[in-house]
């Protein structure tokens, strides 16, 4: 059975099912699904709690034992079953089917997993194990999203923002302000709850309060690119570069996408459905709704001139200044490679606009 994150208080109050498989990539949302499922196993007396992590050479027989094992004390169990890949192989797959099948009144089993793909949610031993228990999935809050996330949130602790633009400008500093931390913008309005009595916030108490926590993620450039968002863009990789992020690293996550865009674009030209393509290069959440819109104003040729520069860019960050001898000047990257990695950006971004070389603002 498939629930979603926001009915799960409910069904708990109801019952508590003996599989839960919680899996996603909000770790802040996961942790609260675990914690609140925890909370619960522990009120109905599961106080013999077992962890297990799959890794390398990880035991299975260990596992299956520790779940078909009574406690001494009489004590029911709580089995959690953590599996960082997503992958449990062969024997993994066996061992979960095995567990799926078993029912104990006395023990709650609690399997955890990062974001499947499609593929993954159609094996055998996970569809085993939805249909023993309750699967979660728990999705990322998009960035259009966090402005509503954090107004929940507050009016969930008694506080609210001032009505109108006010409280969409409060709201979207926050959101600017933890940028790519969903961990950071709920220790935030703990904070603000902390500080301030509920009722109405104001926009100075908010400035005052919320320091610049963003941790940016430099997979998330991929998303400003695409959507061609050069405000965002600029203040990510100006982020990045503060926080001592290594180029090289910049560079690889700017250009494995620009490889994805000319692969689903050739095959785009060639005749072949978008959705087959974007399964093979494995494409999924925001960025699936975003490559679309990309494509189409983008050209193959724009995206080779992409790859061509951002290779000179790796032969500088390299420190081989020399190059082919029948390049012309023009061609050189910019002097700073973080302005040389905006360039690249908005080749993809803004590609009717940017120009390398430019200078930028």
């Amino acid at each position: 059975m498939q629930l979603r994150a926001d009915s799960l208080a409910s069904h708990l109050r109801k019952e508590l099912a003996k599989l839960y498989i919680v899996y996603g990539d909000e770790h802040l949302l996961i942790q609260e699904t675990l914690d609140a499922i925890r909370a619960v196993a522990r009120a109905a007396a599961h106080t013999d709690r077992s962890i297990f992590t799959v890794e390398r050479g990880f035991d299975w027989s260990a596992l299956l034992g520790t779940s078909q094992a009574m406690s001494l004390f009489g004590e029911r169990q709580l089995l959690e079953v953590r599996i960082p890949s997503g992958k449990p192989g062969k024997e993994g797959a066996e061992a979960l089917k095995t567990l799926a099948a078993e029912s104990h009144p006395d023990r709650v089993v609690l399997i955890t997993l990062p974001r499947l793909d499609a593929a993954t949610q159609k094996t055998a031993w996970f569809t085993a194990l939805l249909a023993a228990g309750v699967a979660i999935r728990i999705d990322r809050v998009e960035r259009a999203l966090l402005p509503n996330w954090i107004s929940q949130r507050l009016t969930a602790q008694g506080q609210q923002m001032p009505p109108g633009d006010a409280g969409r400008q409060a709201l979207q500093l926050i959101a600017e302000r933890v940028e790519g931390n969903l961990l950071a913008a709920h220790q935030e309005i703990q904070k603000l709850g902390l500080l301030y009595p509920p009722g109405e916030l104001s926009v100075e108490q908010i400035r005052e309060a919320v320091l610049n926590v963003a941790r940016y993620d430099v997979f998330k450039l991929n998303e400003a690119m695409l959507v061609g968002d050069v405000r965002r863009l600029a203040t990510m990789l100006d982020g990045l570069r503060g926080e001592g992020e290594a180029s090289m690293l910049v560079l690889w996550a700017l250009v494995e996408e620009l490889r994805v865009l000319l692969q689903l674009k050739r095959g785009v030209a060639a005749g072949r459905p978008l959705n087959t393509l974007l399964r093979e290069q494995r494409v999924w959440g925001p960025r699936e709704k975003l490559i679309g819109p990309a494509l189409a104003r983008l050209s193959e040729e724009a995206l080779v001139a992409g790859l061509a520069f951002a290779a000179r860019l790796d032969r500088q960050m390299k420190g081989l200044t020399r190059l082919f001898a029948n390049e012309p000047p023009q061609a050189l990257p910019p002097a700073d490679l973080w302005h040389g990695l905006f360039e690249l950006a908005m080749m993809v971004a803004l590609p009717n606009q940017s120009r390398v070389g430019q200078s930028r603002e």
